[in-house]
C-alpha cells in the first residue's frame, strides 16, 4: 500500500524537519487518523516529492523529510482547459479530472451564456476552492507539480493574454475532427476552449476565429460541458502518445 500523500505550501529540502502546518495536521491526524511513525509523502508543488516520517506530539505534528525523490508525472506537452464557466459543482468535478489528467492549466472564462457569474468576494474565495481542489487531486494522482487555475477572464481577454499556440475550439457542427486538427498543426501547447452549458455567443466564436482556433467536432454526439473537456484531454494525450 502506497504512502499517504500530501501537498505542503512550505518550500521543501532534503534532510529537514518541518512542522506540518495546521490544516495538513488536522486532515492527517485527525480525518485519516494516522499514527505516530507513520511513513507519508510530502511535495511542494515545485517538483519532486520527499518520503518522510510523521512525528505526532499532542495537537501539533511534523516530518523528518528524507533525500529528494525528482519523479514527475507530467504529461511531455501543454494543454491548457480553457472552460466556460459552469454552474454548480461542475466546476469543481471539471478542475478535479483536469489535474488527473495532466492538464498545465484551467482558464475559466467569464462567457456570455455562464449561469455562473462571480464578483468581489465570492470570487476570490471560489478561485480560492479551486485551488485547493487541484492540491487535492495532484495528492491522489501523484503529480508533484500544480496546475495553475485563473481567475475568470472573458475570452477576449485570454486572447489577449496568451501567447500563440495551437487553440481548438469544440463545436458540434465543426468540419474538422480532433485527429484531423492535431495531424494538420503539430505542437507540444495545445489550448482547448470549451463553451458553458449554453454555448458559445456568436461574438465570442467570431473572437476565437479571428485569433486562428479551429473549430473542431468530437464525434457525432453533443457533450455536455463537463464531459467535453475532459474528454478532449483525454483523447489528445492518446493521439498525441503522451502517457
Amino acid at each position: 500500500m502506497s504512502s499517504p500523500r500530501f501537498y505542503c505550501p512550505s518550500p521543501l529540502s532534503a534532510n529537514q524537519t518541518l512542522p506540518l502546518p495546521d490544516a495538513l495536521t488536522h486532515h492527517a491526524v485527525r480525518v485519516l487518523r494516522l499514527k505516530n511513525n507513520t511513513s507519508i509523502v510530502l511535495f511542494d508543488g515545485s517538483g519532486g516529492q520527499y518520503d518522510a516520517i510523521l512525528d505526532i506530539d499532542g495537537k501539533q505534528a511534523c516530518a523528518h523529510l528524507g533525500d529528494k525523490n525528482p519523479v514527475e508525472r507530467e504529461l511531455p506537452g501543454t494543454i491548457t482547459l480553457v472552460q466556460g464557466l459552469a454552474s454548480g459543482d461542475k466546476m469543481d468535478w471539471i478542475i478535479e479530472k483536469a489535474v488527473e489528467l495532466g492538464v498545465h492549466r484551467i482558464v475559466p472564462i467569464a462567457a456570455r451564456r455562464s449561469v455562473l457569474q462571480l464578483s468581489g468576494p465570492r470570487l476570490e474565495k471560489r478561485v480560492q476552492h479551486w485551488e485547493k481542489i487541484v492540491q487535492s487531486a495532484s495528492e491522489q494522482c501523484g503529480r508533484n507539480r500544480l496546475a495553475h487555475v485563473t481567475a475568470p477572464v472573458t475570452l477576449a481577454e485570454f486572447f489577449n493574454r496568451e501567447p500563440t499556440s495551437l487553440t481548438l475550439l469544440c463545436h458540434p457542427e465543426a468540419p474538422t475532427t480532433l485527429a484531423q486538427a492535431l495531424a494538420d498543426n503539430p505542437s507540444t501547447a495545445i489550448s482547448i476552449l470549451v463553451g458553458p452549458e449554453g454555448g458559445w455567443s456568436d461574438e465570442e466564436l467570431l473572437t476565437a476565429e479571428k485569433n486562428g482556433a479551429t473549430r473542431i467536432a468530437f464525434g457525432p454526439r453533443v457533450l455536455r460541458t463537463e464531459t467535453a473537456g475532459v474528454a478532449m484531454v483525454a483523447a489528445i494525450s492518446a493521439l498525441q502518445g503522451w502517457n
